[in-house]
């Protein structure tokens, strides 16, 4: 996949830049390699990540140091390779500096990369209309190289890995996280339901994850028939479209249409969205009240969701054990071929959620696994269904 900026086509006594990844070791294999072509028919004296080559300037950047890169003096060509792969706060930032030249210097510019992860560099620009996207879009999935690069054979044996549709088939998919296995994944998919058949005497958990800074709004639904937990509703909501108003009222909407619902659970570090369900189900909001009971349970080793319908859960503290149970519940039956929880694969984001999520010592890496607040709702639900504990 990639996006080229066609401008200018004069290279002489000019400058190109290549940016890479978030590491100068990448840069600096990057102009070797091309180094590499000339010698020894040409010695180089210049530095590990600039080429000196017939008058032009050829010099590599890591995209996590990019000061350079902003004061160029006449840059004709800028290569973003694997942009996709860059960390998001850095994604913008080359793209920005990259696009302040084309006033300045009028060069081309072309990103090239694998899709990553959702809502990336690549997919922000997939998105922007073709009538008023500077950039020309090619998509280049393994159709084009087939007989050429790699044989029918190749594709046969390359369909097996679960990084498939995002390596050959521009999908955005993000990376292979390392919390739960992918077969788990796969087996709560095979689990034939119906998530619109909603059951009204089941017992249902919901799971809220409410903005925060650059977070959306993420709202996950299941209900317990036949022994499984059944995924029957999972949504995120963009910072725009997530009005405080709104998203209350869609809570609402929510578990009418559920019909009957045991618990709600929220991130208690928004009680402006608990503190206001609570109101909404005539629930005692005062946080000296929820403090208390908090210390009871405690105390008696009892289980808040039972004295409260509205439950706020704080990640600092519960955080670590809720990704572990998602874990156990996932992947407790998984020798069996079967699993504790069923997702239908209508649910997309939370699937990708499940399969992309990174953790380090339990500790979400947010940044790395896509659709993290679908995921951190899914989490907070899954806080109702308890181990035995025989």
């Amino acid at each position: 996949m990639a996006w080229l900026c066609l401008r200018n086509d004069d290279y002489k006594n000019n400058q190109m830049v290549i940016i890479t990844g978030p590491n100068q070791d990448v840069a600096i294999k990057l102009i070797k390699r091309v180094k590499g072509l000339f010698e020894p028919l040409v010695k180089f004296d210049s530095k590990e990540t600039v080429l000196e080559l017939n008058g032009c300037s050829i010099e590599a950047y890591p995209s996590n140091h990019i000061d350079a890169f902003r004061s160029l003096t006449n840059p004709k060509f800028i290569l973003i390779d694997e942009g996709d792969f860059f960390r998001k706060n850095e994604q913008d930032d080359v793209r920005h500096v990259a696009e302040r030249y084309i006033a300045k210097s009028d060069p081309f510019i072309v990103m090239v990369s694998t899709p990553n992860a959702p809502n990336g560099l690549f997919q922000k620009i997939e998105q922007e209309p073709f009538d008023t996207c500077i950039y020309k879009k090619l998509f280049l999935d393994y159709t084009y190289g087939l007989d050429k690069i790699y044989t029918k054979a190749e594709i046969e044996k390359a369909k097996a890995s679960p990084s498939f549709e995002r390596e050959y088939c521009l999908k955005y998919a993000g990376l292979i996280g390392n919390v739960f296995s992918q077969a788990s994944v796969e087996l709560c998919q095979k689990i034939e339901y119906n998530p619109s058949q909603i059951n009204p005497n089941a017992k249902k958990s919901i799971g809220i994850d409410p903005e925060f800074g650059p977070s959306n709004f993420a709202i996950v639904v299941t209900q317990f028939v036949d022994g499984k937990i059944q995924g029957i509703f999972a949504e995120e909501y963009e910072r725009d479209d997530a009005d405080f108003n709104v998203m209350i009222n869609r809570v609402w909407e929510i578990k009418q249409r559920c019909g009957h619902v045991t618990n709600i659970y929220v991130d208690a570090a928004n009680p402006e969205i608990w503190q206001a369900l609570k109101r909404e189900f005539s629930e005692p909001f005062n946080e000296q009240y929820i403090t208390d009971q908090k210390a009871e349970c405690k105390k008696y080793n009892l289980y808040l969701e039972d004295r409260m319908f509205v439950v706020p859960v704080p990640f600092s503290i519960e955080g670590a054990k809720m990704l572990q149970h998602i874990k156990w519940l996932l992947e407790e039956k998984e020798e069996d071929g079967s699993s504790l929880i069923a997702i239908h694969p209508s649910f997309e984001k939370l699937l990708t959620s499940l399969r992309t999520a990174i953790a380090n010592e339990y500790k979400l890496q947010k940044d790395d696994t896509s659709y993290n607040d679908i995921l951190d709702a899914f989490r907070l639900l899954l806080q109702f269904y308890k181990r035995s504990k025989d």
